[in-house]
C-alpha cells in the first residue's frame, strides 16, 4: 500500500473540517442575526471551538504522528460526519425559516382580514343610518295621495331598492359578526306557534306577489315551547324559503314541513323552482358563491344568504342539508336540537285600555342627528303627536325639567349622544324631583 495514502487522508478530513468551522461560523452569524434566537450567542460558538480542537488534532497527527489507513478512515469520516450534519442542520433551519415567513405571512392575512371586516362593519353600519332615513322618507312621500301615477312608481321603485340595498348590508353584518367571533345565541323561552305564524306571514305575502302557492304543514302535535335563539332561528327559515320564492317562477309550489325530533325540530323547505346544478351543490354554502352570473342580474343577492343560514344552523348545533335537480325544484332540509319547556305559560296580564289614537299627544325626542330627528317628527305628526327634539341628552334633560308637570306624553330617547347618552339621561330624568319624573314613558332605541 503506498505510504502517502493515510497522510492524504488526514490533510483531506483537515480540508473538510476546515470548511465545516467555515460553514458554523457563517451558521453562528446568521442565527445571531434572526429576530427569533432569544439564547446566549455564546452557545453557538461551542461547535466551533470544538472543531478546531479537532482540526489541531488532525494537523498533529499529519505533522507528527504516524496515520495508517485506520486512522485516516476515521478522520476523514468523521470530518464526513460533521459535514453533512451541518448541511442537514442548515436544511433544518431553513425549513424553520420558512415556517416563519408562512406564519407571518398568515397572521399579516388574518389582520388584515380582521381589518376588512371592522370596516365592513362600520361602513355597513354609517349606511344604515342614511339608508333607514330613505326608507322612512319614501313612506313618507308615498302617503301624499296627490302624488302623480308616474312619481308614485318612481318612488315605489326607490323603496324597493333601498330595501333590497338595506338587506344586502344587513347581511355584511351578519358575517362580520359572525367571522369576528361576536355572534352569540340565546337561550330564551319562546313560542313556537308564533314563530311560525310570522314566518308565514311573510312568505304568504312574498308568493302572493309572484303567484306562487304555499303550504305549510305540521304533522302530529308539536311542543309549543321551547329554549333556543327564535330570531336566528326565524332568520334561518325566512331565508331558505326566500330563497325558494325568488327562485320560482309562476304558477309555482313552495311547502314547509315541520316535524318534531328526538331532540327538536326538522324544518323541510321544498320548491318547484329552477334548481340547483349538481356540480354547485357543494359550493352553495361558500360566501359571495353564485351559481352562474347572469342570475345574479335577474334575481339579486349578495351571496351571503345561504353562508349565513348555514353558519347560524352551525352555531345552533343543528344540520342543514340539500338536494336539488336543475329545472325541477330544490328540498333543504335543517334538522336544529330544541329543548322542549316544560314550564306553563304565565297567564299574560289583563292588558291595559290603549286609546285608539295618538292625537294631542306630546313627545320629546332626544336625537342628535337631526335628519333622524326630521323624520321621527314627521311620523309622530302623521298621528297626531306634537313632538319637541333635543340635540343631546342634557338638553333632553333641560327640556323635561323646564316643562310643566304631565305635559310630555312620552320620551323617546336616543343611546348614544353627545354630552349625555341616553342611559345618562333617562337617570337624569328619573331623578327629577317632580311627580312625572317616574311614570313618563321612556322609550329608549338605538340606531342599528
Amino acid at each position: 500500500m503506498i505510504r502517502w495514502v493515510p497522510y492524504a487522508m488526514v490533510y483531506l478530513g483537515s480540508v473538510l473540517m476546515l470548511y465545516n468551522i467555515w460553514g458554523f461560523l457563517r451558521f453562528s452569524r446568521n442565527t445571531r442575526m434572526r429576530q427569533s434566537w432569544r439564547g446566549d450567542s455564546r452557545v453557538l460558538y461551542l461547535p466551533v471551538l470544538m472543531l478546531i480542537l479537532f482540526l489541531l488534532g488532525y494537523l498533529f497527527i499529519a505533522f507528527f504522528g504516524k496515520p495508517d489507513l485506520v486512522i485516516g478512515s476515521v478522520l476523514v469520516g468523521g470530518s464526513l460526519f460533521v459535514f453533512f450534519m451541518y448541511k442537514m442542520l442548515c436544511r433544518i433551519i431553513e425549513r424553520i425559516q420558512a415556517n416563519e415567513q408562512m406564519e407571518a405571512k398568515l397572521l399579516a392575512a388574518e389582520e388584515a382580514n380582521r381589518a376588512k371586516t371592522v370596516f365592513l362593519s362600520s361602513m355597513s353600519h354609517e349606511i344604515r343610518t342614511p339608508m333607514n332615513a330613505i326608507i322612512v322618507l319614501d313612506i313618507l312621500a308615498l302617503k301624499n295621495p296627490d302624488l302623480p301615477p308616474r312619481a308614485r312608481d318612481q318612488l315605489e321603485k326607490i323603496g324597493y331598492s333601498a330595501k333590497h340595498l338595506l338587506g344586502l348590508i344587513n347581511d355584511i353584518l351578519d358575517m362580520s359578526r359572525i367571522e369576528s367571533g361576536r355572534m352569540e345565541l340565546k337561550k330564551e323561552r319562546f313560542s313556537f306557534r308564533e314563530l311560525l305564524s310570522q314566518v308565514n306571514v311573510i312568505v304568504e305575502s312574498q308568493c302572493q306577489e309572484k303567484g306562487l302557492r304555499y303550504i305549510c304543514r305540521c304533522p302530529g302535535e308539536l311542543p309549543d315551547r321551547y329554549y333556543g335563539d327564535d330570531l336566528r332561528l326565524r332568520q334561518v327559515l325566512i331565508n331558505i324559503l326566500g330563497n325558494s320564492v325568488k327562485f320560482t317562477d309562476s304558477p309555482g309550489e313552495i311547502s314547509l314541513t315541520v316535524e318534531s325530533t328526538d331532540n327538536g325540530l326538522r324544518f323541510t323547505i321544498s320548491d318547484s323552482g329552477i334548481g340547483i346544478d349538481k356540480d354547485f351543490l357543494p359550493k352553495l354554502f361558500e360566501s359571495f358563491s353564485q351559481e352562474d352570473s347572469s342570475k345574479t342580474n335577474r334575481y339579486g343577492g349578495s351571496g351571503l344568504g345561504m353562508t349565513i343560514t348555514k353558519k347560524f344552523v352551525d352555531l345552533m348545533g343543528g344540520e342543514i342539508a340539500v338536494e336539488s335537480e336543475k329545472g325541477v325544484g330544490s328540498t333543504f332540509t335543517v334538522t336544529v336540537p330544541l329543548a322542549v319547556s316544560d314550564e306553563e305559560p304565565e297567564a299574560a296580564p289583563d292588558a291595559p285600555v290603549l286609546e285608539s289614537t295618538l292625537a294631542g299627544k306630546r313627545a320629546l325626542v332626544a336625537e342628535d342627528i337631526e335628519q333622524n330627528a326630521e323624520i321621527l317628527r314627521d311620523l309622530l305628526e302623521l298621528e297626531g303627536v306634537t313632538a319637541d327634539c333635543a340635540k343631546n341628552g342634557q338638553l333632553a334633560v333641560e327640556l323635561f325639567r323646564a316643562s310643566p308637570v304631565g305635559y310630555y306624553d312620552a320620551v323617546l330617547m336616543d343611546m348614544r349622544m353627545p354630552v349625555l347618552d341616553g342611559l345618562a339621561a333617562t337617570r337624569s330624568i328619573r331623578a327629577l324631583a317632580r311627580p312625572d319624573a317616574q311614570s313618563v314613558p321612556i322609550i329608549a332605541f338605538r340606531r342599528a
